[in-house]
């Protein structure tokens, strides 16, 4: 069966919207209907208009990204069974592939899913810092899908975690079940302690939901993973045989799916951060849950609380979390977040990154180094993300736009 539809093919199934463009989007019928809107899709939709009216703003200047032509992104249980296994065929595809990263640098990568756990281990600090976080994240999930479609022959295109629709029940969810058309089962209870995290007490715990054991059940129940620790989330587990966590230490794929994770990425926690933070700066430090809310027993912000419904190892180690294939759907749904952001105001927002405050000064100024010379600061526009044996490196303010970004490789929306 075929996978995602382009946007101009997916209108013979979800309708019509108020104009010619708008009206593929107005009908839920692509949608899974054991799910209703939440407030986080009901504002998606609503920014449609905005989107249609940007995008004929920018008539000739989106690299041939039309709303026509760009790929859609849907939710894991919006795709047909068919779909999510054949979703699940290229990531095993991809973990049969040899790896590509360079041997003396990376010697316990065993496949090319491996590549990118080991990019994220390796570039973890500048893949997070302010300025980059959501433009090289946006980058890293666009190559891994490429990868899948390029190499392993998916037809569709990354999928989400609509994180509100398993928050009640995640391991029972289509995300989680353990089925075969799942991305796998909780792990067998075991001793995992829960993630630390940096809050005061009585929430600098994000406690355990009874899993961390090793997966048992679904597609990856015999998944290896070779890479890591490199933090000690995990008891129990061998020391990887180097400082970096980069040598071969196979084991077992564990997971904590944690509904105390998820809870603190509710549709109304996605929806504040989106609707109440009208700058990027303030944006940003929301979706890390900074400063902590008054009264909030779920503090950990968006980024942290969906990273960790999938606790576990890898997945609760921040450095190796992309060796959990559930890792994607993540930074999938962290993406679809950033753009409706955007598109609230995208003359004002398409182009704004976070952290620029704090970005550094160059070492000399640009006017002959003489005394009682301003320094510049450091140009966002000369910023470049740098993937290394995963993907070329590109300018960062190249990846801010999703609908004709990087030349118009970067060319979908979400649904």
């Amino acid at each position: 069966m075929r996978g995602i539809q382009s946007v101009a093919s997916l209108s013979l199934l979800i309708g019509a919207w108020a104009g010619p463009v708008a009206k593929k989007w107005e009908s839920n019928a692509a949608r899974n209907p054991a799910y209703p809107l939440d407030v986080v899709d009901k504002l998606e939709e609503s920014i449609m208009p905005i989107v249609e009216a940007w995008m004929a703003k920018r008539a000739g200047k989106s690299n041939n990204c039309t709303l026509e032509n760009a790929a859609v992104r849907r939710e894991w249980s919006d795709l047909s069974v068919d779909e999510r296994k054949e979703y699940i065929r290229a990531v095993l595809c991809l973990q049969s592939k040899p790896a590509k990263a360079p041997k003396d640098t990376v010697p316990g990568a065993l496949s090319r899913f491996d590549d990118f756990v080991a990019t994220h281990m390796t570039m973890a600090g500048t893949l997070h810092s302010p300025t980059n976080l959501f433009a090289a994240h946006r980058y890293f999930i666009h190559v891994y899908e490429k990868a899948l479609r390029e190499e392993c022959g998916y037809k569709g295109y990354q999928p989400y975690m609509n994180y509100d629709r398993y928050a009640d029940d995640p391991i029972h969810s289509p995300m989680f079940d353990g089925s075969d058309s799942s991305m796998g089962g909780n792990g067998a209870p075991s001793e995992y302690p829960g993630i630390s995290q940096p809050f005061p007490q009585p929430y600098s715990m994000m406690p355990s939901a009874g899993g961390g054991g090793c997966v048992t059940q679904g597609p990856f129940k015999d998944m290896v993973v070779s890479l890591g620790p490199k933090s000690t989330i995990v008891r129990n587990i061998p020391a990887n045989p180097r400082a970096d966590g980069l040598g071969s230490n196979p084991r077992c794929l564990r997971r904590d799916v944690n509904r105390h994770s998820a809870a603190g990425a509710r549709a109304n926690y996605t929806y504040s951060t989106i609707v109440d933070n009208k700058d990027i700066d303030a944006f940003y430090n929301r979706y890390l849950g900074q400063p902590q809310l008054k009264g909030d027993t779920h503090p950990w912000g968006i980024h942290n609380a969906g990273h960790y419904i999938i606790g576990g190892d890898p997945g609760g180690d921040f450095y190796c979390s992309p060796g959990d294939p559930a890792f994607y759907f993540h930074h999938g749904m962290l993406d679809r977040v950033w753009w409706i952001w955007q598109m609230q105001d995208p003359d004002a927002r398409v182009h704004a990154v976070p952290g620029q405050a704090a970005m550094p000064m160059p070492s000399h100024g640009s006017g002959g180094g003489g005394m009682g010379m301003k320094e510049k600061r450091a140009d966002i526009h000369d910023a470049v993300v740098d993937l290394g044996w995963t993907a070329p490196p590109v300018k960062l303010m190249d990846l801010n736009e999703q609908l004709g970004g990087l030349g118009g490789e970067l060319c979908y929306i979400y649904v």
